[in-house]
C-alpha cells in the first residue's frame, strides 16, 4: 500500500545518494514542480540527495528557474541524459563546466527505452540516429569532456545485415512522476493533464529495477472514488503520494488550468488569433502551403509553431496536427504552453506516438532551421557554448515522409518590411544561417537523401530543396535580389536552375485564401 507523504519525506526517503532518478513530464505539463523542487531545497540545506544521475525524455523547465532547472546545483547531479536541454539553462551551464557528464539521446529513444527497462531488456535498438550526432561514428550522444571520458550509452551493431543503434538499458532507482488524483490504494488518474507523457512507461520501468515511484497529484480521493476507466497508473507501481500546492501543480508552465487541453470542452477555433505579418507569419504561410488534406502533420516548437495559427486563420480543414507529447488532432498550442493541445481528439502516452512516428506513420513534419549546409545537414542542437538538444527532432525528422523546415535566412537582429507584396529588407540578420559546415548534425541530408526523403528549407525569402545532387534553390521573394540578398549570404553555392517567384499573397494583410 502506498504511503502519503509530504514531498520531503517522499524526497528523503526514497531518493538515496548517487540514485538514479527518472523524471516525466513534457515542457511545463506532466511536470511533478512540487517533487523537483524541494530535491533541490533538500540538497541545498542538507547536501543530499547529491550525485544523481537525471534521465528524462522531453525538455522540462521553463528556461528560467522552474521544471528540471531545480537540479542545477554543482554536486546535486553527476550525470544526466537528456533528450532535450534547451529549457534547463542551469544543467546546461554545469554541463558547460564539465561538472557532469552531459548526454543527449532522441527524446522518443528515452521514453521508448523506459518501456525496454521495464521489460528486462538489454536496451532500445532502432536507426533513430544513424548519421546523426549521436550516432557512435560521430560523437556519440556526449556533450562533454566527463561524458566522453565515461563513454557512450549507445553503439552500433549489425542485425540482418543491416546498421542499427543499440541505446543501452540502465535500472531507474526512483521515478518522480505526476497525475491528476490518487486514491488512497494508489490508483491515478490523468484527466486534467494536458499529456500522459512517459508517466506509466516510467513507474514500470522503476518497479521492475527494483526502485520507487513518487507520485506528484492535485489531490487524493478515498479508494473506490475513482471512475475504474479513468485510472492510467495502478496502484500496484506507486510507493509514495505527495500532494501538492496548486502553484506547483500548474496543468503547463503559461496555464493554471485550461478544460480545452484536456478534452473537458472544446473551444471554437476563431479563438486562435492570428498572427501579425512579420517573418514568422510568413515563413508559417510558405510552409502551410505544403499542408495536404488528410495529412498527419507534427509541428516543432518555435517558427513551425506558426503553422498552426495560419491554418486556423485561413480555415483550412481535413488535416490532422499531431505533437510529439502524443495529442491527437486540434491545434498545438506555443511557448510555456508547448506539448498541449486545444480540442486535442486524443491524448496517447507519449512512447506510442513515436512508436507510429518511427515507423513513418508521419506525412509531413514543419521543423525548425537554425543552421544548414550544403549537404543539406541541418543543426538545432548546439551552437557554440549553448547545448539546445535534439528533443524528438532526430526521430521526427528522419521518418517523417516529408520534412519541410522553417526559419528565417539570417539570425540576430533581422528586421524585414512588406509593401506593395514585396518583401524588403530593413536590417539584415548579424548571423548566417546556410554554412559550409554545421557545427553538429541533427539532421543528415546524406541519410534523408539514401531514402529519397523530400526536404523543404523554407525562409522568409527563399526556398530551398535538397536534391540528389545537393541543395537548390527553388523559390526567392518579389521584392529579393538574388544574388545580393539570398547567394551573397550564403557560405556555399547551392543549385540555381529554376527559381520562381514566391506566391505574392503570403505577402498581403488579411487571410490568403488556403481553404479556398
Amino acid at each position: 500500500m502506498p504511503k502519503v507523504m509530504s514531498a520531503e519525506e517522499a524526497v528523503r526517503t526514497y531518493i538515496q545518494d548517487g540514485a538514479t532518478v527518472a523524471f516525466g513530464g513534457f515542457v511545463g505539463a506532466m511536470v511533478p514542480e512540487e517533487v523537483n523542487k524541494t530535491i533541490q531545497e533538500l540538497y541545498l540545506s542538507t547536501g543530499s540527495p547529491k550525485e544523481l544521475t537525471a534521465i528524462y525524455a522531453a525538455g522540462q523547465g521553463d528556461s528560467d528557474q522552474r521544471g528540471l532547472n531545480h537540479l542545477g546545483e554543482a554536486g546535486l547531479v553527476s550525470r544526466v541524459i537528456g533528450g532535450h536541454w534547451g529549457l534547463v539553462p542551469r544543467l546546461q551551464k554545469l554541463a558547460l563546466e564539465n561538472k557532469l557528464a552531459a548526454y543527449n539521446y532522441p527524446q522518443g529513444v528515452i521514453s521508448q527505452l523506459f518501456r525496454d527497462i521495464a521489460a528486462g531488456k538489454p536496451g532500445l535498438i532502432t536507426h533513430v540516429g544513424l548519421k546523426t550526432f549521436v550516432d557512435p561514428e560521430l560523437e556519440g550522444g556526449m556533450l562533454n569532456e566527463k561524458a566522453r571520458e565515461a563513454g557512450p550509452l549507445v553503439e552500433r551493431i549489425t542485425i540482418n545485415g543491416e546498421t542499427r543503434l543499440l541505446y543501452k538499458a540502465l535500472p531507474i532507482d526512483v521515478g518522480v512522476i505526476r497525475a491528476t488524483y490518487a486514491d488512497t490504494h494508489g490508483n491515478c488518474t490523468f484527466q486534467r493533464e494536458g499529456v500522459t507523457a512517459e508517466t506509466l512507461a516510467i513507474a514500470q520501468a522503476a518497479k521492475n529495477s527494483g526502485g520507487k515511484v513518487i507520485v506528484q497529484v492535485e489531490q487524493l480521493v478515498e479508494y473506490g472514488a475513482l471512475d475504474t476507466r479513468l485510472v492510467r497508473l495502478p496502484g500496484i507501481y506507486v510507493d509514495a503520494i505527495v500532494v501538492a500546492a496548486p502553484e506547483n501543480h500548474m496543468q503547463t508552465f503559461g496555464t493554471g488550468y485550461n478544460p480545452a487541453y484536456c478534452g473537458e470542452v472544446r473551444v471554437p477555433v476563431s479563438s486562435v488569433k492570428p498572427l501579425k505579418l512579420d517573418q514568422r507569419k510568413i515563413v508559417a504561410r510558405r510552409a502551410a502551403m505544403e499542408l495536404v488534406p488528410n495529412a498527419i502533420t507534427n509541428l516543432g516548437i518555435g517558427m513551425p509553431e506558426g503553422v498552426a495559427a495560419v491554418a486556423a486563420e485561413e480555415g483550412l480543414e481535413g488535416m490532422v496536427l499531431t505533437t510529439e507529447a502524443g495529442t491527437i488532432g486540434g491545434i498545438p498550442a506555443g511557448g510555456k504552453d508547448f506539448g498541449v493541445t486545444i480540442n486535442p481528439d486524443c491524448i496517447l502516452d507519449q512512447p506510442y506516438q513515436f512508436d507510429f512516428y518511427d515507423g513513418g506513420g508521419l506525412d509531413v513534419a514543419f521543423l525548425g532551421l537554425a543552421q544548414a549546409d550544403e549537404k543539406g545537414n541541418i543543426n538545432v542542437s548546439k551552437f557554440g557554448p549553448k547545448i539546445a538538444g535534439c528533443g524528438g527532432f532526430i526521430n521526427i525528422t528522419q521518418n517523417a515522409k516529408k520534412v519541410v523546415y522553417c526559419g528565417t535566412f539570417t539570425a540576430g537582429g533581422l528586421k524585414i518590411g512588406v509593401a506593395d507584396d514585396k518583401l524588403q529588407i530593413i536590417q539584415e540578420g548579424r548571423d548566417k544561417k546556410f554554412l559550409k559546415e554545421v557545427e553538429q548534425v541533427t539532421f543528415s541530408g546524406e541519410y534523408a537523401v539514401e531514402k529519397g526523403q523530400p526536404v523543404l528549407y523554407i525562409t522568409e525569402r527563399a526556398v530551398f530543396e535538397l536534391t540528389p545532387e545537393g541543395v537548390e534553390l527553388k523559390e526567392i521573394a518579389p521584392g529579393i535580389d538574388m544574388q545580393k540578398d539570398v547567394l551573397d549570404l550564403m557560405d556555399f553555392a547551392p543549385i540555381v536552375k529554376d527559381v520562381k517567384t514566391m506566391d505574392s499573397r503570403i505577402f498581403q494583410e488579411g487571410p490568403m485564401g488556403l481553404g479556398k
